[in-house]
């Protein structure tokens, strides 16, 4: 059978309780674009540098927000109130995307204390892991799972 949204959110929450985060949920590439077809109102939220979205690719529908700023890696001083430009709603489900699922992480952590509840880490993010080349895109990802995304 199928999976149901209760049936991701719950996984997702699970995975939040089994790894002590501080936000409602963990999901996988799949269960995100689960998610974003089929739960009322889920918006996906890019948090990688301009470049990265502009040249390694990104995923339609989706709102970028950058965590730090290219090129310097500096932490963006304005990211929630960017974020809540984008998203004013604190009821709204946020999933949350970076590379490889670390900047991501602390996006949702930072979107839960600001009074966002339905807030997502998206793990794997957009390229996954680095192989044992240290190539990205092998082992996990957005991309390796083969669900829609855009470049240039």
């Amino acid at each position: 059978m199928p999976p149901t949204v209760a049936d991701v959110l719950s996984a997702a929450q699970q995975r939040a309780a089994d790894r002590s985060l501080s936000y409602f949920g963990a999901v996988t590439p799949e269960e995100a674009h689960y998610l974003l077809v089929n739960l009322p109102g889920a918006r996906l939220i890019d948090v990688r540098t301009r470049a990265e979205w502009d040249f390694v690719g990104h995923i339609p529908h989706s709102t970028w927000v950058e965590w730090n700023r290219y090129p310097a890696g500096t932490p963006n001083p304005a990211f929630l109130d960017e974020l809540r430009a984008a998203a004013p709603d604190p009821e709204t489900p946020l999933l949350f995307l970076c590379r490889s699922g670390q900047r991501s992480d602390s996006a949702a952590r930072a979107a839960a204390a600001a009074g966002y509840r339905r807030a997502f880490n998206l793990l794997e993010g957009f390229e996954g892991a680095r192989d044992e080349q240290g190539h990205r895109g092998t082992l996990g990802g957005w991309r390796k799972a083969g669900l829609p995304w855009i470049q240039g």
